[in-house]
């Protein structure tokens, strides 16, 4: 079960990702050009995925002791202390002989969400997952109770300004997600061995590995009704199917797939396109822009116990 709250670590911890990868860089350093020690490990705990109390148990440092880094109130840290707190985080510690300045190697991941703060100032935990409260449906605590269907006058309790996930397996999740919207690609294939009229796009990963495809093909509408109508295009796209692996339904890759297939049918002087479609197919159709056609059927079948008509 998912969990949120807007509550906030007893020290100053609260932080948050909204819609901004683990991998990327972001700028550590202050106006004077020196490194923000407490933005740099905030940045190193959310990419472990550590909360202030897990990284301080791993570097053997109090927690009282980070918490004072983080917030900017210990002025001058130990360079041992934070060295031990950056390796513990999975960071390492580069000596520039040209700069007095110490930084971690390597990219640090971004805090989307380091300048939120709660009713009392602090900031989200930074390891987790942070999302502004416009409205019930933001909030999961409202989800369980279904009052978000209520008018706001009617709100048994107060809105928070943010909530995140505790759970860590829906927190993983979520992130998976966020990188696979963000890296998959889709592509048109154009290969030897398929004919002009026929067309195939792809959805894969950086790896290689392919997740969604579609299939469609061209016909013309005048031929397959023996003649020709006022207004009937000369060509139109039959869409024959959608495919989507299974772990990667409902992030988007399906409605990717139809939106590049129209796309490149319009440039090609396509403009009408014709599918069959059922159940979640109709749903993606009609989000692309289909429109249901009354006159035409929509799904038919023919089991193998029925009955021939005679």
């Amino acid at each position: 079960m998912t969990e949120a709250t807007h509550a906030t670590e007893s020290t100053d911890a609260t932080e948050s990702t909204d819609g901004h990868e683990a991998g990327d860089a972001t700028d550590l350093t202050t106006g004077g050009g020196e490194v923000d020690l407490g933005r740099m490990l905030r940045a190193l705990r959310r990419r472990a995925d550590l909360s202030q109390r897990e990284l301080a148990e791993k570097a053997g440092v109090p927690q009282a002791t980070l918490a004072r880094i983080e917030s900017g109130r210990a002025a001058n840290p130990r360079f041992r202390t934070v060295e031990r707190l950056v390796r513990a985080a999975g960071g390492e510690v580069a000596i520039d002989p040209s700069s007095p300045t110490s930084v971690p190697t390597g990219p640090v991941p971004l805090v989307p969400h380091d300048d939120m703060r709660d009713e009392a100032g602090r900031r989200y935990p930074a390891h987790l997952d942070v999302w502004p409260v416009h409205e019930p449906r933001d909030w999961p605590g409202a989800w369980w109770a279904e009052w978000y269907r209520l008018p706001p006058e009617r709100y048994p309790l107060p809105l928070p300004p943010a909530a995140y996930e505790l759970n860590r397996r829906y927190r993983d999740n979520r992130r998976w997600c966020e990188e696979v919207r963000r890296t998959a690609r889709v592509r048109r294939v154009i290969d030897a061995d398929l004919a002009d009229t026929c067309w195939r796009f792809v959805a894969e990963l950086p790896s290689g590995e392919l997740v969604g495809e579609l299939r469609a093909h061209e016909r013309s509408p005048h031929l397959d009704y023996g003649e020709w109508y006022p207004g009937q295009p000369e060509r139109e796209m039959v869409l024959d199917g959608v495919l989507v692996s299974a772990r990667h339904r409902r992030l988007g890759l399906g409605r990717r797939l139809v939106t590049a297939l129209v796309t490149e049918m319009r440039q090609a002087g396509i403009d009408a396109a014709v599918a069959l479609a059922e159940n979640y197919g109709i749903e993606l159709l009609l989000a692309c822009g289909f429109e249901i056609e009354a006159r035409r059927p929509a799904a038919l079948r023919l089991s193998p116990d029925q009955r021939r008509c005679r």
